[in-house]
């Protein structure tokens, strides 16, 4: 097998588009450093694989500096955004704004953010080359759970769900 091919200019700008329209919750990948320092990314790929077990999957692109950090570590958190996290999806993503910085939480010793409306710590399972990202499925080891509305991300924007 050849590296990835790049969709033609016209699919790739379409598919893109189409993608943008799906909505997703925002999640942040974290995990520690070989320094033991906490570090994460956004991650909008996140889905539930399995109840029994619990496996969840994440996909990460090869180039993220937390494609490395999974590689590497063998066990990570996902932290749920809440609508009013903002400022953390901002910051994982790399666009936050100066000075700010998470509030830390830990759950089964892997660091977490504080005020999402749930929080995973995971164990990597298994990892599948899936093009230019690797889809990293975790067992979930713990578990926790706050009220609040998720943050949800479609068309290159922030959302917050509501009741109809």
């Amino acid at each position: 097998m050849g590296a990835p091919q790049e969709p033609a200019g016209d699919l790739a700008a379409l598919f893109k588009q189409a993608m943008s329209s799906f909505p997703s919750g925002v999640t942040a990948l974290t995990t520690l450093d070989p320094q033991g320092a906490p570090v994460g990314m956004t991650a909008s790929a996140f889905i539930s694989v399995s109840l029994r077990p619990p496996l969840v999957l994440e996909s990460v692109a090869k180039t993220a500096q937390m494609h490395a950090h999974l590689t590497r570590e063998p066990r990570y958190a996902v932290s749920v955004l809440s609508a009013t996290q903002v400022d953390e999806s901002d910051h994982f993503a790399g666009w936050g704004r100066a000075g700010f910085t998470p509030a830390w939480g830990a759950l089964a010793g892997l660091p977490t953010v504080l005020g999402s409306v749930a929080r995973l710590a995971c164990r990597v399972v298994s990892r599948v080359d899936a093009g230019d990202h690797t889809l990293f499925i975790g067992e979930v080891e713990a578990v926790e759970v706050e009220e609040g509305a998720p943050l949800v991300y479609a068309r290159r924007g922030y959302h917050g769900l509501r009741p109809l």
